[in-house]
């Protein structure tokens, strides 16, 4: 299945965007064909006018339309996700996830930001038609560290929601109509997608 990995933070690297690394780098092991956007990447220009004529941002919407999933991975700012990835969904179509199996997650200073994923995020997402958004995910900076010989290292109870979001998103594409079969692969190369990058 393919599977968009969407980067909102507005820095590299972030923990939001290493935490999303660490999720898509399970999902493609077990199989799922995953690629990488960073909203950061698309010229602030283009994005601000809402130019969907822009190259960049008219690549970085087919990539949507193309994922049969997506996660999209959010820094929590004043109890909401980042303004950045607010202005990229705004660009997408009222139906921009319709039939997409959707896994939303933030992180943020404090536990006392969990609840922006379900009154912030998630009406925006079902507002985009997305067929299911799953149960998101949240973590503090504290639960997501970096090592710079063992990589991402997660809190055991993130490293269990973790393997829980993994498990349910494969489970939803596993019973979801197959729309756009394709192949399955390890994580796509980077330059397939011009404009896209890799989350830090």
């Amino acid at each position: 299945m393919s599977i968009l990995l969407i980067s909102g933070s507005p820095a590299v690297p972030s923990t939001s965007g290493r935490l999303l690394q660490h999720i898509g780098d399970k999902l493609a092991s077990a199989g799922h064909f995953v690629s990488r956007l960073n909203v950061r990447d698309l010229p602030a220009q283009a994005l601000v006018e809402a130019d969907c004529n822009h190259g960049a941002v008219r690549a970085a919407l087919a990539a949507v339309a193309e994922a049969q999933a997506v996660v999209v991975a959010t820094p929590v700012y004043k109890a909401s996700f980042s303004g950045v990835l607010k202005t990229f969904l705004d660009l997408l179509p009222q139906n921009g996830l319709a039939g997409k199996v959707v896994l939303p997650l933030a992180t943020g200073g404090s536990q006392s930001h969990l609840l922006a994923l379900d009154y912030a995020l998630r009406p925006v997402l079902q507002a985009l038609e997305a067929e299911r958004v799953l149960a998101g995910l949240f973590a503090t900076a504290q639960q997501v560290r970096w090592d710079e010989h063992a990589g991402v290292q997660l809190a055991p109870e993130i490293a269990a929601r973790v393997t829980a979001g993994v498990t349910a998103l494969a489970h939803a594409l596993d019973v979801a109509p197959r729309r756009q079969p394709g192949p399955r692969a390890p994580v796509r190369s980077l330059q397939d997608y011009p404009y896209a990058t890799q989350a830090a």
